[in-house]
Parts: structure tokens; sequence; C-alpha cells
């Protein structure tokens, strides 16, 4: 199985860490395989914060996602539907085992000189 770093938003990262968002939202879906997500919160914190396994990737449309994902989006509804204007489809990660890095990481200790726009994959 293969691990994805994904760049998120501080506040976001933040939610998820603290347990309180059990869903990343996504437009695309990842190759086949992706067990793991390491989280790097973008700027201003530019830092490597945590990683969780991926439970399941639910995919559907926007409507569909948001009924399932809804009670532990970490997110509100207007926001979610904003995200998704236009869009007939959406993915959501389902995320377990989460991990809080007690020291955050660089990105350079995983090899990259500069945070991906969405994710790159690491292995």
């Amino acid at each position: 199985m293969s691990t994805m770093l994904l760049s998120i938003k501080p506040k976001y990262a933040k939610v998820i860490l603290e347990g309180n968002k059990l869903y990343e939202f996504r437009k695309s879906k990842p190759k086949t395989g992706v067990d793991r997500i390491i989280f790097y919160a973008s700027a201003p914190q530019k830092e490597v914060v945590g990683e969780a396994t991926i439970d399941e990737i639910l995919e559907g449309t926007p409507k569909e996602v948001w009924e399932i994902a809804k009670s532990a989006a970490g997110i509100t509804k207007k926001f979610y539907f904003s995200y998704y204007a236009g869009k007939d489809k959406a993915i959501a990660y389902k995320l377990k085992d989460v991990v809080v890095y007690e020291t955050p990481k660089c990105l350079s200790e995983y090899g990259l000189n500069q945070a991906p726009q969405s994710f790159v994959y690491l292995d």
C-alpha cells in the first residue's frame, strides 16, 4: 500500500488532529492502493503535523457524500457545497488512527523541496 502527503489549511489540519473532522474532502480521487495520508499544514504554518489511515474512500455526488459525512465533516454545509459548486462528483477520505506528531516535521524529511498543490505520492 502507499502513502500520500496532502496539503491542507492549518485550521482544518487542527480539527482533524483534534479528532473533530473525520473526513477529508477532495475533488479528485488518488490512484488505488493509497491507505495513508500525511498532513502538511500549509502557510503560514508550513509543517508536516500528523498522519492518518484511510478507513474508506467515499465517492458520489456532493449531496450523497454530504449525507454520509456531515456529522463528522468538520466544516459547514455552506462551505462544503461552495467547494463542490459546479461539480458532479465528491470524494471523501474517511480517516482513522490519527497520529499527531509531537514535533512537526519539515518537507525536506520526505525528500520534498516545496509543498504540493494538492497532494503527492510518497512511495
